[in-house]
């Protein structure tokens, strides 16, 4: 019974790392004509609305400079949280739209704008660091107002956007967020983004039938957190949704990246402040302060969802290699070692690391979680009792797979540091307090181990048959007559 609740154990854990996911919230916020001539005033209230979001990726509209989205990132985000970056800024006409990022999270490719009778439509692109998929963003600020001129330039511009999605491959992976000035579920640019004629539809997970701007539909509205005229911003009261996040179908569906159930919010926004100001009180889902930090920020509220991003693990498939003093020139005795994965470049920095258990082929396979596919990294073998051994360049995975070989070429360590015993080339042994050399110190050591009659799975037993004896001194001297040590990168310090 205790074995069967052991192996059951292994496979929970086994289906734990390979479904391993994490997710990140992406959040869309109109900030008025950033940075305007009052920032010193406004600052604080973003930093305030930021303190408690800290999105992973935030998408903002009305940025009008590249000196607006510096000071955002400094004055605000970096102040708050440390570690966002802004991707390219690209100055269009009128207003902007800008991205900002965790660049722990993710990794800024490109911007390319899609122009418009009005304003620029910004498509994004990130890559996820972990799972190395990557997002699509499109942020866009649609033409204002009512009247049916207006609907036919919002029309008009979405089409420039259906244009370029439904080139996408099938199954990419996007969302479109920003202001889009929509008043209701008939308006022809809603209508254009959600038809499924062609395959780069919309979906909206808040489908609202007829006109939005009822009080039914109170806790959807993202404009106007305020009644009153201040700051150049639309007043009213909260009686419109013209900010959303929509979704692609492969967003929607299993697998890749995927739209968490029950997270689409409009921060602040508690339903209860129909035509009027945000920050009345009680607000039910926001503290005081936070209602007024919304309320003097901006006369938009930011909306947010969270996205699981699948991490894909990365598949070390067939591993080689011999250990040198257990190996007897037809098969070794099976042991375990650790694989490192290593940045490519200075000071070769740790990305992740596996046990593999080698058998008595010197085959084996393993996982990794934290690496990404397609960069390259240094494979490092570990072993209890031998010399750190570095493959003789950067490795690349490719469509998450490997395969790599330290026992058919002496070419394949770095500067050929493997010992050749018969027709294969093995990990040197004897490294027993794993300093990087085989020295006098090793020898000490299972000198010392078999003058005491040492046994078991211990470092100084160097030939793995559970005895310290003459033959793992024999090993031992060999490898401190011939200066066996760690071959490495430039720089590294191990």
């Amino acid at each position: 019974m205790k074995m069967i609740f052991k192996i059951l154990v292994l496979v929970l854990h086994f289906t734990l790392i390979i479904s391993a996911q994490s997710q990140h919230r992406i959040m869309s916020y109109n900030l008025l004509n950033y940075p305007g001539s009052d920032t010193t005033t406004r600052n604080p209230y973003f930093r305030t609305i930021f303190s408690t979001l800290q999105p992973d990726i935030l998408i903002v509209q009305e940025m009008t400079s590249q000196a607006g989205v510096n000071g955002f990132l400094n004055n605000v985000l970096n102040s708050v949280s440390s570690g966002y970056a802004a991707g390219q800024f690209i100055d269009g006409f009128d207003t902007d739209n800008a991205i900002f990022y965790k660049s722990a999270s993710f990794t800024f490719l490109s911007n390319s704008p899609i122009q418009t009778e009005l304003r620029d439509i910004n498509e994004f692109k990130l890559r996820n660091n972990i799972s190395g998929d990557t997002l699509i963003i499109y942020s866009l600020h649609l033409k204002a107002s009512s009247g049916s001129a207006n609907e036919q330039q919002r029309a008009a511009e979405i089409d420039s956007l259906r244009k370029r999605t439904n080139s996408l491959n099938s199954g990419t992976n996007f969302i479109v967020v920003g202001d889009y000035n929509i008043y209701g579920a008939s308006e022809p640019a809603y209508q254009k983004l959600v038809s499924q004629s062609g395959s780069g539809y919309l979906i909206d997970i808040n489908p609202l039938s007829g006109d939005w701007s009822q009080q039914q539909y109170a806790a959807f509205h993202t404009q106007s957190p305020r009644v009153r005229s201040f700051g150049g911003g639309a007043t009213g009261g909260m009686d419109d949704r013209f900010d959303m996040i929509l979704m692609s179908q492969s967003v929607i569906d299993e697998g890749g990246i995927k739209y968490v159930p029950g997270t689409y919010t409009v921060y602040g926004n508690d339903g209860n402040h129909y035509n009027d100001s945000i920050n009345r009180p009680p607000n039910n889902v926001v503290t005081q302060t936070i209602a007024n930090a919304l309320h003097y920020a901006s006369d938009h509220l930011p909306v947010y969802a969270d996205f699981e991003f699948n991490q894909s693990m990365l598949q070390l498939t067939s591993f080689s290699a011999l250990i040198e003093g257990m190996y007897n020139g037809f098969s070794m005795v099976p042991d375990t070692v650790t694989i490192e994965l290593r940045e490519s470049t200075y000071p070769y920095t740790l990305v992740d690391q596996t046990k593999i258990f080698l058998n008595s082929s010197g085959t084996g396979s393993g996982t990794f979680a934290s690496a990404v596919n397609g960069v390259p990294y240094y494979i490092v073998l570990k072993h209890r009792n031998s010399i750190e051994t570095w493959s003789s360049s950067p490795q690349v995975f490719t469509s998450n797979s490997l395969a790599f070989d330290f026992a058919s070429s002496s070419a394949s360590a770095y500067q050929n540091n493997l010992k050749q015993v018969g027709n294969k080339w093995c990990i040197i042994s004897g490294d027993v307090n794993q300093d990087g050399f085989v020295d006098s110190e090793d020898l000490s050591i299972v000198f010392s181990g078999n003058a005491t009659g040492l046994t078991g799975y211990v470092p100084a037993d160097i030939n793995g048959d559970l005895t310290v004896g003459v033959n793992d001194v024999i090993k031992v001297y060999e490898n401190n007559l011939i200066g066996a040590e760690i071959k490495a990168p430039p720089g590294y310090v191990k």
